[in-house]
């Protein structure tokens, strides 16, 4: 059954996580602070939940094993998960330091895939920044010392962020958001996290929280990141639209649209489609059908469904395959 699904997300309150995203985004969820809204996600540790239609109520992952994965897109037939989680991330606070494994490490140690993401700075203070990758190449031991000594942020590379800023993070990249930074990520389907560094801070339970330094140690790359904080392709100006391609790999293609007018977009056999809505509000039309969609708000195209057309004012992310 062949239609566009609007997505409940699932929440994470986290020590560092602030309320933006229920004051801003109309996030409907008692927990506090509201740190991430999982906007597309099939992972065991956040559920995305369907709004609308014959399959309001249940999971994404419970209409994807009724539908087939014919759903998802051919480009995703070979894998055993669904491949893509996509959430909102508010930093009131700093996040923690931390690497992701690749997918042979994390399948073999985790036994779920690695995380590669993506990371585009919807909004930031004006004094906030992102640690991305070190700022001089070290050695094992180096690493080790600073993270056992409290030096780490030393040499880690601390980059000041604006709104519009895209940071594509490779599985293996030393990594952290700052407080003040209101990020839109796409990543892999995995929830695995090496800390290393925590500002000395306690969880809820008043003791530190863990660091993973053997399995950090044991994946990291150990010198500056090689790609630049920058989206792929500049600006394309089309009449109704802008349009910037923001990420080109083969675990995902992230496309950030500037709407003022229509939108034709079309899902094909290849790739799902996932709209998430940053800013605005657009009518979403599907032959006959036609809803709204406004900030904060995400929509999961099957594949194969066809034209759709966005009509309206505001900002959305694409994603697809």
């Amino acid at each position: 059954m062949l239609y566009p699904l609007k997505l409940q997300a699932a929440f994470k309150d986290y020590i560092w996580g602030g309320t933006r995203l229920r004051d801003e985004f109309n996030k409907q969820t008692t927990i506090n602070p509201v740190a991430e809204s999982w906007e597309l996600s099939c992972h065991h540790d956040g559920k995305s939940t369907i709004e609308n239609g014959p399959f309001a109520g249940k999971t994404l992952i419970e209409y994807i094993e009724t539908e087939g994965k014919q759903v998802i897109g051919t480009k995703a037939q070979d894998k055993t998960d669904f491949p893509i989680l996509i959430k909102f991330i508010d930093a009131k606070q700093n996040l923690s330091v931390q690497v992701h494994p690749d997918d042979t490490y994390a399948l073999l140690n985790e036994g779920e895939s690695g995380k590669t993401e993506m990371w585009y700075v919807m909004d930031a203070q004006p004094d906030s920044k992102l640690i991305y990758g070190f700022n001089k190449k070290i050695s094992h031991q180096e690493f080790e010392k600073r993270i056992t000594d409290n030096t780490l942020l030393e040499v880690c590379n601390q980059v000041p962020i604006k709104k519009g800023d895209v940071f594509f993070i490779e599985a293996g990249t030393l990594h952290a958001i700052g407080a003040g930074a209101l990020i839109a990520e796409i990543q892999q389907s995995s929830n695995s996290t090496y800390r290393v560094y925590d500002y000395g801070r306690l969880g809820k339970d008043g003791k530190p929280r863990q660091l993973h330094i053997e399995k950090a140690l044991a994946v990291t790359k150990l010198e500056p990141p090689t790609r630049k904080p920058e989206p792929v392709a500049k600006v394309n100006y089309f009449t109704d639209y802008d349009l910037t391609i923001l990420a080109q790999c083969d675990l995902f293609n992230v496309s950030h649209f500037n709407l003022h007018g229509n939108c034709n977009l079309e899902a094909k056999k290849d790739s799902f489609h996932s709209i998430l809505v940053l800013n605005g509000e657009m009518a979403l039309t599907y032959k006959a059908n036609s809803f709204t969609v406004k900030k904060g708000e995400s929509i999961f195209i099957p594949a194969d469904m066809g034209e759709y057309i966005l009509n309206g004012t505001g900002e959305f992310i694409l994603t697809t395959l």
